[in-house]
Parts: structure tokens; C-alpha cells; sequence
């Protein structure tokens, strides 16, 4: 296959990457000047260079497939409107609309759980029709561009997945994120700080998000006009303070969990658990 793929020097994005040129996909995959990869790679893709809102007609007319994974806004320093909404929707698009112009049937979209918002704490396994509703300027970016891109492949009798993966983890994760800050502590015999952990996730590995979103991308029964929205995760909830122990077990760790030291975010969601979708 022919993939076209943005945020491929992202985190879940790096993994995809490794993973589809390993299987000997043909990958043309955008990226920032100057940025690269989260994890080493094997081998290269053809990288192209430039912004999501350049004019890639000629290289998408080259490809079966978009894979879109790139966004704005995961790190909480970016959480703006005026920043998720300009990338997030207006840009990404405007990239699909290019995508659908040259030819391209397929697409795959990775959007959020956090599309699902406070809805998430009324249901013990959130399901794909659960009402969004969005606490941040991402997820509600997010859940805007899910809408556009359900509408777009009706209109275009596209062949559409969006993906919606919860709670990832593993190598080339930001390193302010909870799993790295966990390893770098456990590693380095330091204490770890952080909240109660009544929080409430399904903690899926990386290299098992990838899998599946390869996967359904190429899933031989995706039909024109009909898009799907799935649900990535494990299907295991267990609360932050669990996963924490069970990582710090794991890693022999000399120093201490420090539960309560660290207040819970604004507006925190306390469960988001999906009702995973299988391929």
C-alpha cells in the first residue's frame, strides 16, 4: 500500500511509521522541517517537508491511502483554541479535501478519547455513540474534526476509520508524561509524586496502538459512504495508582510511589474506559 502519513515523527505516529515500512508499505510521510522521529527507525520513508496546509496534491495523487495522526494541543502547554482549531480542523481538511481531489478512497483519522469528555464517567465501557462532550479546546477540536471527516466521507463516498485510541503509552512518549516520568523515577531510585490515582484509564502499550491502527486501515471490509468510528484500548481498566504499582513492581524500583502529593487537573475526567472496537 501507498500511505500518505502525517505526525509520523510523533509519538504513536513513530510507531506506525516503524511498523508500516517494516511490513513493506510504500510511505510518504510529512513531517515539520528540522523535526524528527520519537524512536529510531530501521529504515527511512520518503519524508516530506512542510505544513500541513501546503499544497500536496501531486504527492497525494501518488497514494492509496491517507493516515492522518498529526494534531495540536495534546501537550497541555498548547491547549488553546485558536491553535487545536486552526490544526486540528481547518487545516486537516483542508488536506483531506486535497486527499479526495487526487483520487485517494481510503482514509484513516485518528482522533481522541478525550472527544468523549465528561461522557465518560457515565458508563462503565464508553461505547462509539456515546454523547462527546469535550472539556478542552483539543477534545473539542478533536470532536469537530471527527464530524467534518464522518460528513466528508458520506459526501465522497469514502472508505473511513476514525480511530479513537485511549491512554497510550511507551517509548518516544513525551517525557512529561505520566509512564515517562514513572520510568525515569523508577530508573533512577527516585521518589515519584503524584495525584491520589482514583483516575480511571485503559493504559494500552504503543506498539499494540499501532497494530491497530494499521489494521483498520487496511481492513478489507470497509465500505464507500459507510464510515466507521472505533474505539482503541485493551479492554483492561485498572486506576492510575494500580497501573503505577504494577509498573514500579516491574521495574524493581528502589524509591517510593508518592500518591496525594499532586492535585487532580482542572476539570479532570476520572474514568475514561472504552468499549474497545476489534478489527
Amino acid at each position: 500500500m501507498h500511505i500518505f502519513l502525517t505526525g509520523g515523527t510523533g509519538f504513536i505516529g513513530s510507531h506506525v511509521l516503524q511498523l508500516a515500512l517494516a511490513e513493506g508499505h510504500q510511505v510518504l510521510a510529512l513531517r515539520r522541517p528540522g523535526a524528527s522521529c520519537r524512536i529510531p527507525l530501521d529504515r527511512e520513508p520518503h519524508w516530506l517537508d512542510g505544513a500541513l496546509a501546503d499544497d500536496w496534491s501531486v504527492e497525494l495523487g501518488r497514494c492509496d491511502a491517507l493516515l492522518h495522526l498529526a494534531a495540536y494541543g495534546v501537550a497541555q502547554w498548547a491547549n488553546d483554541w485558536d491553535g487545536c482549531f486552526q490544526a486540528n480542523v481547518i487545516d486537516a481538511l483542508q488536506l483531506w479535501r486535497q486527499a479526495v481531489a487526487a483520487g485517494v478512497r481510503r482514509f484513516l483519522i485518528v482522533g481522541s478519547c478525550f472527544e468523549y469528555g465528561r461522557s465518560g464517567e457515565r458508563y462503565d465501557a464508553i461505547p462509539v455513540s456515546a454523547p462527546l462532550e469535550p472539556t478542552t479546546a483539543y477534545g473539542a477540536s478533536k470532536a469537530a474534526a471527527t464530524m467534518a471527516a464522518l460528513a466528508l466521507a458520506v459526501e465522497q463516498q469514502l472508505q473511513l476509520v476514525v480511530a479513537r485510541p485511549f491512554h497510550v503509552y511507551g517509548p518516544g512518549e513525551a517525557s512529561g508524561r505520566f509512564w515517562p516520568s514513572l520510568l525515569t523515577a523508577a530508573t533512577s531510585g527516585q521518589d515519584l509524586p503524584m495525584t491520589s490515582g482514583a483516575q480511571v484509564r485503559d493504559f494500552q502499550p504503543v506498539q499494540q496502538a499501532a497494530r491497530q491502527l494499521l489494521d483498520w486501515l487496511q481492513h478489507p471490509q470497509l465500505q464507500p459512504g459507510q464510515p466507521r468510528l472505533v474505539n482503541l484500548g485493551t479492554g483492561k481498566p485498572q486506576s492510575l495508582l494500580d497501573f503505577a504499582r504494577t509498573q514500579w513492581q516491574q521495574y524493581q524500583a528502589d524509591g517510593s510511589l508518592r500518591p496525594g502529593e499532586i492535585r487532580y487537573r482542572q476539570n479532570e475526567v476520572f474514568r475514561y474506559v472504552p468499549e474497545v472496537t476489534s478489527p
